[in-house]
């Protein structure tokens, strides 16, 4: 096969008059003449010009919408708009015919639920393709960020015997014979017989597994899937999704918010400084999307300007119980317009986050101090305040505009005495965590860290509305195609 060169690389340093070779699939095949073509490497397209009377009838009639075709020519500057460079055709070769009668795509709009159903074929989409280079580049960053941070990497198990947030939606991993269950003298399962000689599960988390490396290496993260079997079809949720979990021996609540913002601010400035134009092309399909909506319902700017706004100002940081008096205070809640109630004690909703996000502060805000009662067993119990009702934990949120929730944290428990009085109060027996136990037994030390959920970042940074548009395969309730 010939040697080829990537649009994106003729596109940047264009040497005009040098024959290249290029090969992609085919986006638009104009008056039998101007070809479209892209390679993945880019959103933009390069022209390919041809002579179909120099080429054969059967080559020409071939060359249509995403068939994959490679072409031979001299780079030349476009005598047309909307490009600076073509490649004038000396030669062109069909590499996968694509017939228009069969195809499940055809060359217009189509919708994201039809594209979800054809997810083999979406990527090949301009909106998906700049999706899918965003959560690639995103995914870099956090390497890097990290890595130039003096974290280490630390690969947490997929498989565990732990529910490190105590809510129990988790997918059973077995190899016992479902038709035929072995059983113990009571009548429960008996799973000595089953692989592990245990009961266990796909993590919803690497956080316990996290404080182990912390705890021995100063600062690491995690970056794996992870799981709930939570019956969720909504716009936010996934049953597998990513998550980025640093740990951090030494910080307290507010090293970890410190650390939080910063992070934020890095990704969506690596994604602007580096995949410019793949933004750009969301932008506007975003505009132009909401043209069709009502004023109100259109975004306060648009998609580059939010993520700049992001960069550029400081979160706006409060607590859990000042976030209840804002909310009691507020117009839609005195009116009666939330659907759920706004109360110390109670966790906010979605709805309580965004009215905080995006008509209060009109930023990134992050939250702490939520009560104790509605919080994970490990998080670190803060004296009595006079101000709050309750006790509270010092556990963080970090909420974003048309997201909420994008990350959650907080300071871990590393008194022995108080963790086991926490286990106990929220029923966890001692023998499943006696090695987290030990952690703070044996050379425990103050410590931190959160956890981002990789889906939510990447559908901040691209702009899309549903997360089952940010990750190539969406696992949902009763959806494991592909």
């Amino acid at each position: 096969m010939k040697k080829r060169t990537e649009i994106s690389a003729i596109l940047q340093s264009p040497e005009m008059d040098s024959t290249v070779t290029v090969m992609g699939w085919v986006r638009a095949f104009r008056n039998n003449r101007f070809i479209a073509l892209n390679d993945g490497s880019t959103p933009n397209n390069l022209q390919i010009v041809i002579d179909a009377e120099q080429l054969p009838e059967d080559t020409v009639r071939k060359i249509g919408f995403h068939a994959c075709i490679s072409a031979t020519g001299k780079l030349a500057p476009s005598l047309g708009g909307g490009q600076a460079v073509e490649v004038l055709a000396e030669s062109v070769e069909i590499l996968g015919e694509c017939n228009l009668e069969t195809y499940p795509l055809q060359p217009k709009r189509q919708t994201m639920e039809f594209l979800r159903s054809k997810a083999h074929f979406r990527p090949r989409t301009n909106t998906f393709s700049s999706v899918f280079r965003i959560r690639h580049a995103v995914a870099f960053a956090i390497h890097k960020y990290y890595n130039d941070r003096g974290f280490y990497y630390l690969h947490s198990p997929i498989i565990t015997g732990s529910d490190a947030e105590g809510a129990g939606e988790m997918f059973r991993v077995t190899t016992l014979d479902l038709e035929h269950l072995p059983r113990t003298e009571s009548g429960d399962i008996d799973w000595k017989e089953d692989f592990f000689g245990r009961s266990t599960n796909l993590t919803v988390s690497g956080q316990l597994q996290a404080e182990i490396g912390a705890l021995a290496l100063g600062k690491v993260y995690t970056f794996g899937p992870t799981f709930r079997a939570e019956n969720s079809n909504t716009p936010r949720h996934l049953a597998e999704f990513w998550m980025i979990e640093p740990e951090m021996a030494f910080y307290d609540i507010y090293d970890n918010m410190d650390l939080a913002e910063d992070f934020c601010k890095y990704l969506i400035r690596y994604v602007l400084d580096n995949y410019y134009d793949d933004v750009a092309a969301l932008d506007a399909r975003l505009a132009e999307e909401e043209k069709s909506l009502p004023a109100d319902k259109r975004r306060p700017m648009g998609l580059i300007d939010q993520l700049r706004f992001v960069v550029d100002n400081d979160f706006e940081r409060i607590t859990y119980t000042d976030a209840v008096r804002i909310l009691q205070n507020s117009n839609p809640y005195k009116k009666g317009k939330f659907e759920f109630p706004v109360e110390w004690g109670k966790d906010l909703q979605a709805e309580h986050e965004r009215y905080l996000v995006e008509k209060h502060f009109q930023k990134p805000v992050i939250v702490r101090n939520y009560p104790k009662a509605i919080k994970a067993f490990y998080m670190r119990a803060n004296d009595q305040q006079p101000d709050e009702p309750g006790l509270t934990v010092a556990a963080m949120d970090v909420l974003f505009p048309g997201i909420g929730e994008v990350i959650g944290g907080s300071q871990r428990e590393e008194r022995h005495d108080a963790l086991l009085g926490r286990i106990a109060e929220v029923g966890i027996p001692e023998e499943e965590l006696w090695w987290y136990l030990e952690l703070r037994k044996f050379g425990g030390a103050p410590h931190a860290g959160f956890g981002m959920g990789f889906e939510r970042m990447v559908q901040f940074i691209t702009g899309m509305s549903n997360i089952r548009d940010v990750i190539p395969f969406p696992r949902t309730p009763k959806s494991a195609e592909f």
